[in-house]
């Protein structure tokens, strides 16, 4: 893998680029671009919700429509690592929740190497939602 890394203007702001796609890096909230702590918390959720969905395609899931979310809460020293995340995975179609819980542990605890790596410093909890009905993880 190689990525690169360069500056945009003459503020502390950056294009990175993996040669075919570009995003904007943000020092600032008032800067175009999500900041290096937005994107570690969306790769999360963007590697998880991966596995979820390979995962249940391969159990015959009709997944008619898919989104996640994720909150994060970081620690007041610095490094300011992240201490908590939690997602919230949203499907609707015929999908058999039971299936879902599986699919949303076996990502977390074996397949995503994104979480698996951030759950070195931070508790990572799930919550989904099925046709409008939410079930929590521990349930």
């Amino acid at each position: 893998m190689h990525l690169s890394l360069d500056q945009i203007n003459d503020a502390i702001q950056f294009r990175g680029t993996n040669g075919s796609y570009d995003v904007a890096i943000a020092s600032t909230d008032e800067q175009e671009g999500l900041s290096p702590m937005e994107m570690a918390a969306l790769s999360v959720v963007g590697c998880s919700s991966i596995d979820l969905l390979t995962i249940l395609e391969k159990q015959k899931q009709d997944i008619e429509d898919f989104n996640a979310d994720i909150d994060g809460e970081r620690a007041d020293d610095s490094p300011r690592v992240f201490t908590d995340l939690h997602m919230h995975y949203e499907f609707s179609g015929d999908v058999d929740p039971e299936k879902v819980r599986r699919a949303i542990n076996l990502s977390l605890d074996k397949y995503c190497s994104v979480s698996n790596m951030v759950d070195q410093t931070a508790t990572i909890t799930f919550a989904f939602t099925v046709n409008g009905e939410r079930y929590e993880q521990g349930e």
